[in-house]
């Protein structure tokens, strides 16, 4: 057993002998190795490229080492390259941001149209209810201007025949078929009777035709407004024959506008104090005095009209 024990550290030690051997014969092989492959490196593009090519290659070394150094021409075409990726992904989100600006522009178009179209249907609601407010008062103007027309025709019929029929001989053809449409037969013909044949003839004609009283009432209402304006008409051009009237008697020589007016005055008195009323009080005064020195009983009749008295 001794024996055994004493052999042991002796095979130990050529072990570790041979080992070391071993490795003083590959560490100077080893760093030979290691040394031309730094200087292959280090002044061999083409060899160091290729080293860092196929570490680049190895899946935990690429991670350790840098990568290959390009020649002038490679760093030009990867520079190239570069640009030319970089270009597009600018190219790429400006037609992002403008397919999002069109995005929105469509839907603020979209929003203008529904807001456009919610307007119209408001416009239109808006014109409907006016036109339906415009109807109902315009049937409430009917409705009351018809009560007004059946007041008067019950008046009418009240009074005696001999004293409705002139009284409604001067309203509008459309009113008094109007209104004797309203009163009872027997009151209609007692007032048709008294009127005058002609204009109970025509009367009589319009009540035959089949209208309904809206419609004779819309008939009545725009024959009066057609009579105010031709009685306005009327009245205007009056006015202005008078102001005229007024303009040519001041202008004329006295005696010639006293002569004329002594003339007129035969004929229509409230003529002649018409214009004397028009005239200014200077040519007033010559023409009165002119009337005077032709006939001052005449003149004094016409003073006394000028001041009022009876």
């Amino acid at each position: 057993m001794a024996r055994k024990d004493d052999d042991m550290p002796i095979d130990h030690e050529e072990s570790n002998g041979g080992f070391e051997r071993i490795l003083l014969f590959l560490i100077p092989i080893i760093f030979t190795i290691v040394l031309v492959g730094v200087l292959l490196m280090l002044f061999n593009l083409n060899v160091r490229n290729g080293v860092l090519d196929v570490a680049n290659k190895i899946p935990i070394v690429k991670d350790w080492v840098p990568d290959r150094e390009l020649s002038p021409e490679e760093q030009k075409k990867k520079d190239l390259k570069d640009q030319e990726e970089s270009n597009e992904a600018t190219v790429q989100e400006l037609k992002k941001q403008l397919a999002e600006t069109e995005e929105a522009l469509q839907e603020m178009s979209e929003q203008k149209t529904a807001q456009e179209e919610k307007a119209e249907q408001l416009e239109a609601q808006l014109d409907e209810m006016e036109t339906e407010a415009a109807a109902v008062e315009q049937a409430e103007e009917e409705d009351s201007y018809i009560e007004q027309i059946q007041e008067l025709a019950k008046m009418y019929a009240d009074m005696s025949p001999s004293k409705a029929a002139p009284i409604m001989q001067n309203l509008t053809m459309e009113e008094m078929v109007l209104m004797l449409g309203e009163m009872k037969n027997s009151n209609r013909v007692a007032i048709l009777e008294k009127m005058d044949p002609k204009i109970a003839a025509e009367a009589t004609m319009h009540l035959k035709e089949a209208k309904s009283t809206e419609e004779l009432a819309e008939a009545a209402k725009k024959s009066r407004e057609k009579r105010d304006k031709e009685q306005e008409s009327l009245k205007t051009t009056d006015n202005l024959d008078q102001n005229q009237l007024s303009k040519t008697f001041s202008q004329m020589a006295p005696d010639k506008a006293a002569d004329l007016l002594m003339q007129t005055y035969k004929i229509s008195p409230s003529k002649v104090i018409t214009i004397l009323n028009s005239v200014n009080d200077a040519a007033r005064a010559r023409i009165l005095d002119s009337m005077s020195a032709q006939d001052s009983e005449l003149a004094a009749k016409i003073l006394n009209r000028l001041m009022g008295a009876k």
